[in-house]
């Protein structure tokens, strides 16, 4: 069993060529799989291993970056590595959406727990917007959310102007840190009663029992595992090889499904040279399947 580790801290850092090298030689001496992010706005990451190599990896980022505690952080389980190999990348942001976080703009007093954001959102005048992309908000959200269908945080403002700026507005994304930023630039924007839900949903699924949950579907992950359900156990959607979008099993009942080529989200917009290379791409995969090997095409282990 392998435990899969989600963290963001936002913390002023220096020197990010020299703490990458470090970081990657630590992973691949532990064996652990992922990404982390490092920005000078700090560092967002999801890793996977085995549970001591997990907290020597916290150890150890908590040591060359000099801090006591993630700014939110959540763990969950998976029975197979849902990650190929371990990644240290240098990005302008820790999470991209053109916009720098300053760690002491940070308002805790808006991040509310699972059983206060159940009473929020219950309540009628309440906006609640999903801050993901579109095909996260398909895989599954919270009843009368409202995603903005934007794929570029520079559309955001454009749907800010139809909210009333003193109606309370709750937020949420994957584990917290896209609500971090957006919190901070609605606050900014004159907005008065804005609330995130605190490690986003991941924290929400793992924390609130099934009956009281007001959370429709599953919810998209950016691993192997693909979706995750209640208690975050592993959900039910797969990923289709050809627009690497999730497809759920009635997807893979539709006409435009074919294995490793195309879903009824591509099918229609994929060119028949990129069809015919898709095929090729997955007969090797399955050549390699029936060898017992994994092939360097193949995306996912489940």
């Amino acid at each position: 069993m392998f435990e899969v580790l989600g963290f963001y801290k936002f913390i002023n850092i220096r020197s990010l060529k020299k703490n990458k090298v470090l970081l990657q030689d630590f992973l691949i001496k532990k064996k652990i799989m992922g990404t982390i992010i490092i920005a000078n706005e700090g560092l967002n990451g999801t890793i996977s291993g085995d549970n001591k190599d997990i907290k020597s990896t916290i150890n150890k980022l908590k040591k060359i970056f000099s801090f006591k505690e993630f700014d939110n952080s959540n763990k969950s389980k998976s029975s197979f590595q849902p990650f190929h190999k371990p990644k240290v990348k240098i990005k302008k942001e820790v999470v991209p959406m053109n916009l720098t976080l300053n760690s002491k703009e940070r308002n805790l007093d808006t991040h509310l727990n699972p059983k206060e954001w159940n009473n929020l959102i219950k309540k009628k005048d309440t906006h609640i917007i999903d801050t993901r992309k579109p095909f996260e908000f398909d895989v599954g959200t919270f009843k009368k959310s409202v995603n903005p269908d934007v794929d570029n945080f520079r559309d955001f403002p454009k749907y800010l102007n139809k909210i009333k700026k003193d109606k309370p507005v709750a937020m949420f994304c994957t584990g917290g840190i896209r609500c971090e930023k957006t919190s901070v630039y609605l606050k900014k924007k004159g907005f008065k009663n804005i609330y995130q839900l605190n490690g986003g949903i991941l924290n929400y699924l793992k924390k609130i029992k099934e009956k009281d949950s007001l959370w429709k579907g599953e919810c998209f992950v950016f691993d192997n595992r693909i979706s995750l359900k209640q208690g975050l156990k592993v959900g039910t959607y797969f990923m289709c090889s050809g627009c690497r979008k999730p497809i759920s099993i009635k997807d893979k009942k539709s006409k435009k499904y074919e294995e490793g080529v195309s879903c009824p989200n591509c099918h229609d917009n994929l060119t028949d040279t990129q069809k015919a290379r898709f095929r090729m791409r997955q007969k090797q995969i399955n050549r390699a399947k029936k060898s017992g090997s994994k092939h360097i095409f193949q995306k996912e282990f489940k």
